[in-house]
Protein backbone atom coordinates (compact mmCIF):
# COMPACT_ATOMS: atom_id res chain seq x y z
CA UNK A 1 0.00 0.00 0.00
CA UNK A 2 1.33 3.63 -1.06
CA UNK A 3 2.39 5.99 1.45
CA UNK A 4 -0.31 8.32 2.40
CA UNK A 5 -0.01 12.39 2.22
CA UNK A 6 3.03 14.12 3.90
CA UNK A 7 2.92 16.35 6.46
CA UNK A 8 5.71 19.18 6.92
CA UNK A 9 6.33 20.03 10.41
CA UNK A 10 9.24 23.26 10.17
CA UNK A 11 10.83 22.82 13.95
CA UNK A 12 12.94 26.05 15.31
CA UNK A 13 15.26 25.63 18.51
CA UNK A 14 17.23 28.90 19.90
CA UNK A 15 19.48 29.41 23.10
CA UNK A 16 18.12 32.93 23.88
CA UNK A 17 21.58 33.78 26.51
CA UNK A 18 18.33 35.40 28.66
CA UNK A 19 20.13 36.39 31.78
CA UNK A 20 19.22 39.95 32.66
CA UNK A 21 21.94 42.12 34.01
CA UNK A 22 24.75 40.07 32.42
CA UNK A 23 23.83 39.20 28.85
CA UNK A 24 24.12 41.59 26.74
CA UNK A 25 21.04 43.69 24.86
CA UNK A 26 18.59 41.19 26.81
CA UNK A 27 15.20 43.46 26.14
CA UNK A 28 16.04 44.29 22.16
CA UNK A 29 17.20 41.04 21.61
CA UNK A 30 13.74 39.30 22.96
CA UNK A 31 11.98 41.52 21.18
CA UNK A 32 14.34 40.93 17.59
CA UNK A 33 13.28 37.13 18.63
CA UNK A 34 9.45 37.88 19.19
CA UNK A 35 8.89 39.88 16.04
CA UNK A 36 10.80 36.96 14.14
CA UNK A 37 8.58 34.12 15.41
CA UNK A 38 5.67 35.48 15.07
CA UNK A 39 6.66 36.25 10.92
CA UNK A 40 8.54 32.87 10.30
CA UNK A 41 5.81 29.97 10.14
CA UNK A 42 7.25 27.45 12.34
CA UNK A 43 5.13 24.65 13.64
CA UNK A 44 7.01 24.09 17.22
CA UNK A 45 9.51 26.67 18.51
CA UNK A 46 11.72 25.14 21.10
CA UNK A 47 13.68 27.86 23.52
CA UNK A 48 16.91 27.24 25.80
CA UNK A 49 17.53 30.06 28.63
CA UNK A 50 14.35 31.51 29.02
CA UNK A 51 15.32 32.40 32.42
CA UNK A 52 12.88 34.54 33.25
CA UNK A 53 9.15 34.04 33.65
CA UNK A 54 8.57 37.65 32.30
CA UNK A 55 10.39 37.16 29.22
CA UNK A 56 8.47 33.78 27.99
CA UNK A 57 4.94 35.74 29.13
CA UNK A 58 6.27 38.66 26.66
CA UNK A 59 6.62 36.02 24.12
CA UNK A 60 3.92 34.17 24.67
CA UNK A 61 1.64 37.66 24.23
CA UNK A 62 3.24 38.35 21.02
CA UNK A 63 2.89 34.92 19.97
CA UNK A 64 -0.88 34.45 21.07
CA UNK A 65 -1.96 34.30 16.90
CA UNK A 66 0.76 32.75 15.38
CA UNK A 67 1.65 30.10 17.87
CA UNK A 68 -1.99 30.21 20.12
CA UNK A 69 -0.25 26.86 22.46
CA UNK A 70 2.25 27.01 24.45
CA UNK A 71 3.94 25.94 28.08
CA UNK A 72 7.36 26.95 30.17
CA UNK A 73 8.91 24.26 32.27
CA UNK A 74 9.83 25.53 35.70
CA UNK A 75 12.38 23.92 37.38
CA UNK A 76 15.38 24.84 39.72
CA UNK A 77 16.04 28.12 42.06
CA UNK A 78 15.54 30.69 38.71
CA UNK A 79 13.89 28.10 36.58
CA UNK A 80 14.74 24.95 33.81
CA UNK A 81 14.87 28.14 30.66
CA UNK A 82 12.65 25.72 28.66
CA UNK A 83 9.66 27.10 27.04
CA UNK A 84 7.94 25.44 24.05
CA UNK A 85 5.55 27.50 21.30
CA UNK A 86 3.45 25.63 19.00
CA UNK A 87 1.31 25.97 16.40
CA UNK A 88 -0.79 22.36 17.18
CA UNK A 89 -2.13 21.67 20.14
CA UNK A 90 -0.28 20.28 23.33
CA UNK A 91 -2.46 18.02 24.92
CA UNK A 92 -0.14 16.88 27.93
CA UNK A 93 3.40 17.62 29.46
CA UNK A 94 6.35 16.78 31.66
CA UNK A 95 9.57 18.18 32.79
CA UNK A 96 12.64 15.82 34.17
CA UNK A 97 15.38 17.51 36.54
CA UNK A 98 18.70 15.79 35.91
CA UNK A 99 20.55 14.18 39.28
CA UNK A 100 23.43 15.93 38.65
CA UNK A 101 23.93 19.38 38.02
CA UNK A 102 27.42 21.17 38.75
CA UNK A 103 27.91 22.50 42.19
CA UNK A 104 25.85 24.85 43.83
CA UNK A 105 29.10 26.86 45.56
CA UNK A 106 29.98 27.40 41.58
CA UNK A 107 27.91 30.40 41.51
CA UNK A 108 29.55 32.21 38.57
CA UNK A 109 29.01 29.11 36.19
CA UNK A 110 25.27 29.09 37.52
CA UNK A 111 24.14 25.95 36.23
CA UNK A 112 23.09 24.13 39.28
CA UNK A 113 20.73 27.27 40.35
CA UNK A 114 19.08 26.51 36.63
CA UNK A 115 17.85 23.26 37.56
CA UNK A 116 19.08 21.83 33.96
CA UNK A 117 16.04 19.24 33.06
CA UNK A 118 14.58 18.05 30.07
CA UNK A 119 10.70 18.58 28.72
CA UNK A 120 8.50 16.95 27.43
CA UNK A 121 5.22 18.34 25.32
CA UNK A 122 2.77 15.52 23.57
CA UNK A 123 1.45 17.15 20.30
CA UNK A 124 -1.66 16.17 17.72
CA UNK A 125 0.13 17.10 13.95
CA UNK A 126 -2.82 15.83 12.54
CA UNK A 127 -3.47 12.17 13.35
CA UNK A 128 -0.11 11.60 15.02
CA UNK A 129 1.41 11.60 18.12
CA UNK A 130 4.39 13.56 18.31
CA UNK A 131 6.49 13.64 21.27
CA UNK A 132 8.43 16.81 21.38
CA UNK A 133 11.76 17.16 23.99
CA UNK A 134 13.36 20.45 24.63
CA UNK A 135 16.71 20.30 26.92
CA UNK A 136 19.90 22.42 27.76
CA UNK A 137 22.60 20.23 29.09
CA UNK A 138 25.70 21.34 31.88
CA UNK A 139 27.73 23.55 30.01
CA UNK A 140 31.38 22.70 29.30
CA UNK A 141 33.76 25.50 30.63
CA UNK A 142 36.97 23.66 29.46
CA UNK A 143 37.22 21.14 27.09
CA UNK A 144 41.01 19.99 28.54
CA UNK A 145 40.15 19.87 32.16
CA UNK A 146 36.48 19.20 31.99
CA UNK A 147 35.63 18.52 35.54
CA UNK A 148 32.05 18.61 34.44
CA UNK A 149 32.02 15.87 32.24
CA UNK A 150 31.00 13.03 34.60
CA UNK A 151 27.74 14.68 35.25
CA UNK A 152 27.27 15.54 31.45
CA UNK A 153 27.92 11.97 30.83
CA UNK A 154 24.78 11.00 33.21
CA UNK A 155 22.76 13.89 31.85
CA UNK A 156 22.67 12.26 28.96
CA UNK A 157 22.40 9.18 29.89
CA UNK A 158 18.65 9.96 31.87
CA UNK A 159 17.78 12.04 28.77
CA UNK A 160 18.22 8.83 26.71
CA UNK A 161 16.15 6.65 29.25
CA UNK A 162 13.62 9.36 29.31
CA UNK A 163 13.00 9.36 26.08
CA UNK A 164 12.97 5.85 25.48
CA UNK A 165 10.80 5.49 28.20
CA UNK A 166 7.82 8.37 27.40
CA UNK A 167 8.06 7.63 23.71
CA UNK A 168 6.97 4.22 22.96
CA UNK A 169 3.26 5.51 21.88
CA UNK A 170 4.90 8.17 19.67
CA UNK A 171 4.88 8.27 16.02
CA UNK A 172 6.92 10.76 15.82
CA UNK A 173 10.03 12.10 18.43
CA UNK A 174 11.56 15.66 18.37
CA UNK A 175 14.49 17.18 20.22
CA UNK A 176 15.77 20.20 20.64
CA UNK A 177 18.07 22.06 22.74
CA UNK A 178 21.34 22.68 23.77
CA UNK A 179 23.79 19.54 24.43
CA UNK A 180 25.88 21.49 25.27
CA UNK A 181 28.59 18.60 23.62
CA UNK A 182 30.60 18.05 20.12
CA UNK A 183 28.76 15.92 17.89
CA UNK A 184 31.25 13.21 18.42
CA UNK A 185 31.78 13.95 22.25
CA UNK A 186 30.77 10.75 24.47
CA UNK A 187 27.63 12.02 25.85
CA UNK A 188 26.51 12.40 21.92
CA UNK A 189 26.90 9.12 20.84
CA UNK A 190 25.36 7.47 23.82
CA UNK A 191 21.92 9.65 23.21
CA UNK A 192 21.97 8.89 19.28
CA UNK A 193 23.10 5.37 19.34
CA UNK A 194 20.74 4.30 22.79
CA UNK A 195 17.62 6.35 20.96
CA UNK A 196 17.74 6.02 17.23
CA UNK A 197 17.53 9.82 16.92
CA UNK A 198 19.02 10.81 13.97
CA UNK A 199 20.77 14.46 13.53
CA UNK A 200 19.54 16.85 10.99
CA UNK A 201 22.10 18.31 9.84
CA UNK A 202 23.59 14.83 9.08
CA UNK A 203 20.24 13.99 7.32
CA UNK A 204 19.15 16.82 5.21
CA UNK A 205 20.42 17.16 1.44
CA UNK A 206 19.91 20.85 1.64
CA UNK A 207 21.51 23.09 4.17
CA UNK A 208 21.97 26.56 4.90
CA UNK A 209 23.93 28.58 7.43
CA UNK A 210 27.65 28.45 8.76
CA UNK A 211 29.70 26.00 8.08
CA UNK A 212 29.98 22.22 9.07
CA UNK A 213 26.59 23.75 10.80
CA UNK A 214 28.41 25.03 13.79
CA UNK A 215 26.10 26.87 16.12
CA UNK A 216 28.65 28.86 18.49
CA UNK A 217 30.50 30.79 16.01
CA UNK A 218 33.58 33.42 15.58
CA UNK A 219 31.95 35.76 13.63
CA UNK A 220 29.21 36.54 16.77
CA UNK A 221 30.40 39.56 18.42
CA UNK A 222 29.17 37.89 21.29
CA UNK A 223 31.62 35.09 21.30
CA UNK A 224 34.58 35.44 22.89
CA UNK A 225 37.69 33.27 21.34
CA UNK A 226 38.55 31.82 25.02
CA UNK A 227 34.62 30.43 24.61
CA UNK A 228 35.88 28.76 21.58
CA UNK A 229 39.10 27.59 22.65
CA UNK A 230 40.90 25.73 20.62
CA UNK A 231 38.21 25.70 17.83
CA UNK A 232 38.77 28.92 15.74
CA UNK A 233 36.03 28.61 13.25
CA UNK A 234 33.45 27.64 16.41
CA UNK A 235 31.46 24.87 17.35
CA UNK A 236 28.53 22.32 16.56
CA UNK A 237 26.70 22.07 19.95
CA UNK A 238 22.75 22.81 19.22
CA UNK A 239 21.06 20.77 17.75
CA UNK A 240 16.95 19.34 16.62
CA UNK A 241 17.05 15.40 16.28
CA UNK A 242 14.36 13.27 15.08
CA UNK A 243 12.84 9.93 14.31
CA UNK A 244 9.66 8.14 13.57
CA UNK A 245 8.27 5.12 14.34
CA UNK A 246 6.72 1.58 12.54
CA UNK A 247 3.82 3.88 11.21
CA UNK A 248 5.00 6.89 10.26
CA UNK A 249 8.54 7.80 8.08
CA UNK A 250 10.46 11.23 8.99
CA UNK A 251 13.21 12.85 6.74
CA UNK A 252 14.71 16.18 7.13
CA UNK A 253 14.17 17.99 3.88
CA UNK A 254 16.08 21.51 5.02
CA UNK A 255 18.22 22.55 7.66
CA UNK A 256 19.48 26.25 8.37
CA UNK A 257 21.30 28.03 10.67
CA UNK A 258 21.46 31.86 11.25
CA UNK A 259 25.05 33.12 10.86
CA UNK A 260 25.82 36.05 13.53
CA UNK A 261 24.42 39.63 13.05
CA UNK A 262 20.68 39.99 11.69
CA UNK A 263 20.37 42.23 9.06
CA UNK A 264 18.70 45.77 9.73
CA UNK A 265 19.50 44.79 13.37
CA UNK A 266 23.33 45.83 15.22
CA UNK A 267 23.90 42.50 16.68
CA UNK A 268 22.50 38.90 16.58
CA UNK A 269 19.40 36.95 18.15
CA UNK A 270 21.75 35.63 20.82
CA UNK A 271 25.29 34.32 21.71
CA UNK A 272 23.86 31.07 20.09
CA UNK A 273 23.00 30.73 16.53
CA UNK A 274 18.91 29.52 15.51
CA UNK A 275 17.94 26.47 13.79
CA UNK A 276 15.44 25.36 11.61
CA UNK A 277 14.73 21.95 10.30
CA UNK A 278 11.99 21.39 7.94
CA UNK A 279 10.75 17.26 8.76
CA UNK A 280 8.40 15.67 5.98
CA UNK A 281 6.29 12.96 7.79
CA UNK A 282 4.93 10.26 5.84
CA UNK A 283 2.61 7.58 7.56
CA UNK A 284 2.12 3.99 6.49
CA UNK A 285 0.18 0.68 7.00
CA UNK A 286 2.22 -2.46 8.45
CA UNK A 287 2.21 -4.11 5.15
CA UNK A 288 4.30 -1.55 4.08
CA UNK A 289 7.48 -2.01 3.33
CA UNK A 290 10.27 -0.31 5.48
CA UNK A 291 9.37 1.46 9.05
CA UNK A 292 10.40 4.40 10.82
CA UNK A 293 12.03 7.29 10.30
CA UNK A 294 14.93 5.26 7.69
CA UNK A 295 16.81 4.44 10.64
CA UNK A 296 14.08 1.10 10.80
CA UNK A 297 15.96 -0.28 7.79
CA UNK A 298 19.31 0.37 8.70
CA UNK A 299 18.33 -1.57 12.05
CA UNK A 300 18.04 -4.78 9.64
CA UNK A 301 22.21 -4.57 8.51
CA UNK A 302 24.34 -6.00 10.68
CA UNK A 303 22.66 -5.68 14.12
CA UNK A 304 25.48 -7.35 15.84
CA UNK A 305 27.31 -4.62 15.29
CA UNK A 306 24.76 -2.21 16.89
CA UNK A 307 24.94 -4.03 19.80
CA UNK A 308 28.21 -4.28 20.05
CA UNK A 309 28.86 -0.94 19.63
CA UNK A 310 26.41 0.39 22.14
CA UNK A 311 28.13 -1.83 24.53
CA UNK A 312 31.11 -0.30 23.70
CA UNK A 313 29.48 3.65 24.21
CA UNK A 314 28.13 2.38 27.73
CA UNK A 315 31.33 1.15 28.91
CA UNK A 316 33.07 4.32 27.97
CA UNK A 317 30.32 6.00 29.88
CA UNK A 318 30.94 3.97 32.83
CA UNK A 319 34.47 4.56 32.88
CA UNK A 320 33.72 8.03 32.81
CA UNK A 321 31.18 8.12 35.77
CA UNK A 322 33.76 6.33 37.63
CA UNK A 323 35.77 8.88 37.34
CA UNK A 324 33.47 11.17 38.77
CA UNK A 325 32.85 8.73 41.83
CA UNK A 326 36.16 8.74 42.58
CA UNK A 327 36.58 12.54 42.25
CA UNK A 328 33.37 12.93 44.26
CA UNK A 329 34.52 10.15 46.94
CA UNK A 330 37.76 12.15 47.50
CA UNK A 331 36.05 15.90 48.03
CA UNK A 332 33.30 14.19 50.46
CA UNK A 333 36.50 12.91 52.47
CA UNK A 334 38.26 16.45 52.46
CA UNK A 335 35.00 17.98 53.37
CA UNK A 336 34.34 15.20 56.52
CA UNK A 337 38.14 16.01 57.42
CA UNK A 338 37.81 19.39 57.54
CA UNK A 339 34.47 18.89 59.52
CA UNK A 340 36.28 17.18 62.07
CA UNK A 341 38.94 19.58 62.21
CA UNK A 342 36.88 22.19 62.75
CA UNK A 343 34.89 19.99 65.47
CA UNK A 344 37.80 19.71 67.56
CA UNK A 345 39.26 23.21 67.37
CA UNK A 346 35.59 23.71 68.81
CA UNK A 347 35.64 21.58 71.56
CA UNK A 348 39.36 23.31 72.32
CA UNK A 349 37.62 26.58 72.47
CA UNK A 350 34.74 25.31 74.75
CA UNK A 351 37.65 23.46 76.96
CA UNK A 352 39.69 26.99 77.60
CA UNK A 353 36.40 28.83 78.45
CA UNK A 354 35.33 25.90 81.24
CA UNK A 355 39.08 27.01 82.75
CA UNK A 356 37.84 29.99 85.02
CA UNK A 357 35.02 27.63 86.17
CA UNK A 358 37.06 25.01 86.97
CA UNK A 359 39.88 27.46 88.81
CA UNK A 360 38.24 29.50 90.78
CA UNK A 361 39.85 33.19 90.43
CA UNK A 362 41.46 32.72 87.42
CA UNK A 363 41.31 35.20 84.49
CA UNK A 364 40.00 34.10 80.88
CA UNK A 365 43.16 33.16 78.73
CA UNK A 366 42.01 34.98 75.69
CA UNK A 367 40.15 38.41 74.63
CA UNK A 368 36.52 38.49 74.72
CA UNK A 369 36.03 39.29 71.03
CA UNK A 370 39.29 36.74 69.80
CA UNK A 371 37.05 33.98 71.23
CA UNK A 372 33.76 35.02 70.14
CA UNK A 373 35.73 35.21 66.63
CA UNK A 374 36.78 32.15 66.89
CA UNK A 375 33.65 30.37 68.05
CA UNK A 376 32.24 31.70 64.88
CA UNK A 377 34.80 30.52 62.62
CA UNK A 378 34.28 26.84 64.63
CA UNK A 379 30.54 27.01 63.80
CA UNK A 380 31.39 28.52 60.24
CA UNK A 381 32.99 25.52 59.01
CA UNK A 382 31.49 22.83 60.73
CA UNK A 383 28.30 23.87 59.13
CA UNK A 384 30.05 24.50 55.20
CA UNK A 385 31.55 20.97 55.80
CA UNK A 386 28.12 19.58 56.75
CA UNK A 387 26.64 21.19 53.73
CA UNK A 388 29.45 19.71 51.22
CA UNK A 389 29.27 15.86 53.16
CA UNK A 390 25.51 15.78 52.21
CA UNK A 391 25.97 17.73 48.76
CA UNK A 392 28.89 15.17 47.91
CA UNK A 393 26.98 12.33 49.45
CA UNK A 394 23.72 13.27 46.90
CA UNK A 395 26.13 13.51 43.51
CA UNK A 396 27.86 10.29 44.78
CA UNK A 397 24.29 8.34 45.38
CA UNK A 398 23.24 9.86 41.74
CA UNK A 399 26.53 8.43 40.14
CA UNK A 400 26.41 5.05 41.74
CA UNK A 401 22.88 5.10 40.44
CA UNK A 402 23.64 6.12 37.13
CA UNK A 403 26.74 3.27 37.15
CA UNK A 404 24.55 0.51 38.45
CA UNK A 405 22.00 1.08 35.59
CA UNK A 406 24.90 0.96 33.18
CA UNK A 407 26.26 -1.98 34.63
CA UNK A 408 22.77 -3.64 34.23
CA UNK A 409 22.87 -2.43 30.12
CA UNK A 410 26.26 -3.61 29.32
CA UNK A 411 25.10 -7.36 31.20
CA UNK A 412 21.96 -7.23 28.99
CA UNK A 413 23.62 -6.03 25.72
CA UNK A 414 26.13 -8.44 25.85
CA UNK A 415 23.75 -11.47 26.62
CA UNK A 416 21.69 -9.92 23.28
CA UNK A 417 25.23 -9.71 21.70
CA UNK A 418 25.81 -13.51 22.69
CA UNK A 419 22.78 -14.49 20.16
CA UNK A 420 24.35 -12.99 17.19
CA UNK A 421 26.54 -15.80 15.28
CA UNK A 422 28.71 -13.83 13.84
CA UNK A 423 29.07 -11.13 16.72
CA UNK A 424 33.04 -12.18 16.77
CA UNK A 425 33.91 -10.69 13.80
CA UNK A 426 32.78 -7.38 15.34
CA UNK A 427 36.47 -5.66 16.21
CA UNK A 428 35.50 -3.52 19.18
CA UNK A 429 38.01 -0.55 19.00
CA UNK A 430 35.81 0.70 15.51
CA UNK A 431 34.75 4.40 16.02
CA UNK A 432 32.46 6.17 13.55
CA UNK A 433 34.56 8.15 11.67
CA UNK A 434 34.23 12.12 12.57
CA UNK A 435 30.91 13.45 10.95
CA UNK A 436 29.12 10.86 10.40
CA UNK A 437 26.23 9.47 12.90
CA UNK A 438 26.16 6.66 14.86
CA UNK A 439 24.16 3.30 13.79
CA UNK A 440 20.82 3.90 15.86
CA UNK A 441 19.58 0.34 17.96
CA UNK A 442 16.75 0.55 20.42
CA UNK A 443 17.92 -2.58 23.02
CA UNK A 444 14.09 -3.05 23.78
CA UNK A 445 12.71 -4.26 20.40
Amino acid sequence: MANTDAVSVRVFSLNCWGIHYLSKHCPQRYAMIGEMLSKEEHDVVLLQEVWSEKDYLSLKKKLASSHPHSHYFKSGVIGSGLAIFSKHRIHDTFVYRYSLNGYPYMAHHGDWFGGKAVGMAVLSIGSLTANVYVTHLHAEYCRDKDSYLPHRVVQAWELQQFIRHTSAGADVVILGGDLNMHPQDLGNRLLRTYTGLKDSYLETPKFEGCDEGLTLIADNPFISKKELGPFEKGIRIDYILFKGSPKTDISCDFMCTTKGSVPDHPFPYSDHEALTAELRLKTHTPSDTGSGSGSQSKKQDSPAEKVAELVDIVTEARTEVKVGLHCAEGMRYTAARTGVMGFALLILELAIAAVPWLALGAEQPFPRTSFYLLAALCFAILLTTSLLYIFYTMELKSLQGAEDQMRLAVGSLQEKLRGFPLAQQYNPQRRPPEGQEPSAFDPEE
